[in-house]
């Protein structure tokens, strides 16, 4: 319990006696850190930060000057219930982001992954399961219980309603709106009438996949983008090639699974 000898807190930083600071943490100018806090090895809060509720961060997460961690939901059900914020380890989070913690109907917690870029402005609401390696561009704004899969990027200014589930290593384009589950492996962008329009071929390519595997998946996205079949057809015919890849399978497994219908 408490601060850690090794960790440095500025004299003009609010701690409350019962929060825990790790080893090595920073914690910069006028930042308010509650009661319920625990900060793992080797975070930094740069200056003006706000950590609050029940909330968690593992170790090196450096979060920059005006976000508010933690924050009540904005949720108008939401009655003062001892909910949850979970942060892995190694996440930036920029300046003037908000992150909510979860409500009691949605699960009770809000989580974020490892290694995530989240930049100016962007916003996590209650509930929401961000994966790792994702990156929310300037002012991407997450509604509530949104799933964001591993290896995500969501552009600037895109909005995300609530119950939405995006894919691993989709791409959404900057100011897409997003009302429907987004395929993993997918380019969507409101450029092309907020359709998907092809696949993330660049960003998986970066990562390691091989042409067969990027071969797999255009071929798949062929049969649902591009021909003259309907959803249910298409997924016969994937279903039929007993060939696919394992990314197929899992592409299949996600349409199959989606109760809010995805943007095709």
């Amino acid at each position: 319990m408490g601060i850690h000898p090794t960790a440095a807190v500025h004299a003009s930083a609010i701690v409350a006696g019962t929060a825990i600071i790790g080893p090595h943490c920073k914690v910069g100018p006028f930042c308010t850190v509650g009661p319920q806090v625990e900060l793992g090895e080797g975070c930094e809060l740069i200056s003006h930060v706000v950590l609050d509720g029940h909330t968690r961060l593992g170790k090196e997460n450096r979060i920059f000057s005006f976000a508010a961690i933690g924050v009540a939901p904005q949720d108008l059900k939401y009655k003062n219930e001892p909910t949850h914020l979970e942060m892995g380890d190694r996440n930036v989070i920029r300046e003037c982001v908000t992150i909510s913690r979860g409500t009691h109907g949605g699960g009770g917690t809000t989580r974020v992954g490892s290694d995530c870029l989240i930049m100016t402005s962007a916003h996590i609401g209650h509930d929401s399961q961000i994966g790792n390696h994702c990156i929310l561009a300037n002012a991407a704004t997450l509604a509530g219980h949104v799933t964001v899969e591993d290896y995500v990027t969501v552009g600037a200014l895109s909005p995300v309603h609530q119950y939405c589930r995006i894919g691993q290593h989709a791409y959404i384009g900057g100011g897409t709106v997003i009302t429907q589950d987004v395929l993993p492996f997918s380019l969507t962008s409101a450029v092309r009438e907020g359709h998907a329009f092809s696949i993330n071929k660049v960003g998986m390519e970066r990562r390691g996949f091989s042409k067969d595997q990027l071969r797999s998946l255009h071929q798949a996205y062929r049969t649902l983008l591009a021909a003259k079949l309907n959803t249910a057809q298409a997924l016969e015919k994937l279903k039929a090639e007993k060939s696919h890849s394992e990314e197929v399978q899992y592409l299949i497994a996600f349409i199959e699974s989606s109760t809010r219908g995805f943007i095709k």
